[in-house]
């Protein structure tokens, strides 16, 4: 990292230890402490439920300080995961350096970092969700030579009493994207919880007002986005999770709610978890050529994530209102498929900047003068079905084992290109296409079923455990809700009761 990178970074370690947070060590976690006043310690890991908990420590001493950070500590859990029994449930959570923070919310000075679970044998716990993520990446590496950068697009809605916003700019109903003041009216909450997140060490790429914004007879609902950068794919699992439990604590100071949940009501636009990826090899973009056209390797690994995406639904829509959001004309995918700045398929491929798009700066700033820079590696391709219930390891495990499974493939490039669309698959003259293309899951009991059908190709390379898989089919099935959608056409009231029991999901 340049000198003049390490200044303008925002996370206080970084420019404090002058050194990248990928770099950090126990003595420099120490020396900050020390030398900062930081009086406690936070440990914070994600239980089953997809939140962030805690366990707050008093620094005491140096040797105590050098003993938690060298051991970690004990906690239960059968009481953080469902399928760990009271008899055996000491885990470990163990602190990696890398995610330390000072926490912007505690009076007290406090530094908070991330852990992880161990065994009581002091391996990796097996069934970690953080744990099946990196062995699906690792496997991935290791048997193609690829690896993944992604980013998540976090989608939320801001909800407050009605009567407590100003209401003389009022913003049109589900047209407020890149909405602003006085138009949107949780602007600042959203940027001051992107400076918090980028203290934390978390690599914002910018944040907007969303299409969704309605209100009922109590409240006013605000859709809003904050999007990463793209990063590898332990960073941006551990920063994304920071960022949810940010999000909340800032929304909480404001007095309002935070909700990721992917659906508010039925006709206004839901909230997705976007997931950008970035195929790599040997530390540079393999995701296009060098004229920045999709490569052959993004195409075979586009179609693997293709062919098993109904099963993915098992990792990233795991909640019955997940499948109120995954209907028609609401810019959320109904069918598999994939294509080029198309919001209609399952994975799009955004506009990148190729050809004569590296002139549009000399039109704007006649005086420009450098010599034109090739941006080639900021082409990633999206994943459009995930949303705020989404287990992010899982999910991101679920995509490393797509990705791997594409490059496998022998007919990986002939599938690509039979679920490639150009069209709007959804309007009327193109009927035909659609009936072409097979449907995503539309309820949990739907993608238990496909998890089921897939089920080898994810415990291939012992990535993923049958009885991992297996718990999470009948988790899936025990929500009851095969065409849960037509059960409640028209009813408003049981869709309303359905939305609040999920409203803080994740």
């Amino acid at each position: 990292m340049k000198p003049s990178s390490i200044k303008m970074n925002p996370n206080k370690l970084v420019q404090y230890l002058n050194k990248p947070a990928d770099e950090f060590t126990k003595e420099d976690i120490m020396k900050f402490i020390r030398e900062n006043g930081i009086k406690m310690l936070n440990f914070r890991y994600a239980g089953g439920d997809g939140r962030l908990k805690a366990l707050n420590f008093v620094i005491r001493s140096e040797e105590h300080l050098d003993t938690v950070l060298s051991t970690g500590e004990r906690v239960d859990g059968s009481s953080l995961f469902k399928y760990i029994e009271a008899d055996s449930s000491d885990l470990y959570v163990v602190p990696k350096y890398r995610t330390a923070f000072v926490n912007p919310f505690e009076k007290i000075p406090t530094l908070d970092l991330l852990c992880s679970f161990f065994d009581k044998d002091g391996n990796p716990l097996a069934s970690s969700a953080e744990n099946i993520m990196k062995k699906a990446h690792d496997v991935l590496k290791e048997k193609t030579g690829y690896e993944l950068n992604v980013m998540a697009e976090l989608e939320y809605y801001v909800i407050c009493d009605k009567n407590k916003i100003d209401t003389d700019f009022p913003a049109v109903d589900q047209r407020g994207y890149h909405e602003a003041g006085p138009f949107t009216k949780f602007e600042q909450l959203r940027k001051d919880t992107m400076l918090a997140i980028a203290e934390a060490g978390g690599l914002i790429k910018y944040g907007h007002s969303e299409v969704g914004n309605f209100t009922d007879d109590k409240y006013y609902y605000e859709q809003n986005e904050i999007e990463f950068e793209t990063t590898n794919i332990e960073d941006a699992a551990d920063r994304l999770l920071i960022a949810k439990w940010m999000l909340r604590m800032i929304a909480a100071q404001y007095g309002v709610t935070v909700s990721y949940s992917p659906k508010i009501t039925v006709g206004k636009a839901g909230s997705g978890l976007h997931i950008h990826m970035k195929l790599m090899k040997d530390g540079k973009t393999a995701t296009v050529d060098d004229e920045g056209k999709l490569s052959d390797p993004a195409k075979k690994a586009i179609a693997g994530c293709l062919d098993i995406a109904s099963a993915i639904t098992a990792f990233g829509n795991t909640i019955p209102t997940s499948y109120l959001r995954l209907v028609p004309h609401q810019e959320a995918p109904t069918n598999i498929c994939w294509g080029d700045r198309n919001r209609s398929a399952l994975i799009r491929v955004p506009l990148g900047w190729t050809g004569d798009a590296s002139k549009m700066i000399t039109i704007a700033n006649p005086n420009y003068s450098e010599d034109f820079k090739n941006f080639h590696g900021r082409q990633t391709y999206e994943f459009r079905a995930a949303d705020g219930s989404a287990n992010i390891y899982l999910l991101l495990a679920g995509l490393c084992v797509g990705t791997r499974h594409g490059l496998e493939m022998e007919n990986a490039l002939e599938l690509s290109k039979k679920l490639y669309i150009n069209v709007n698959i959804f309007k009327e003259e193109h009927k035909d296409r659609l009936a072409e293309l097979e449907h995503l899951p539309a309820s949990c009991y739907e993608s238990a079923q496909a998890l089921k059908a897939k089920k080898e190709i994810f415990m291939q390379y012992d990535v993923f455990t049958e009885g991992m898989l297996d718990g999470i089919i009948s988790s899936l099935e025990a929500y009851n809700d095969y065409q849960l959608s037509e059960r409640l056409y028209g009813k408003n009231e049981e869709i309303r009761k359905l939305v609040d029991q999920y409203i803080h999901i994740g």
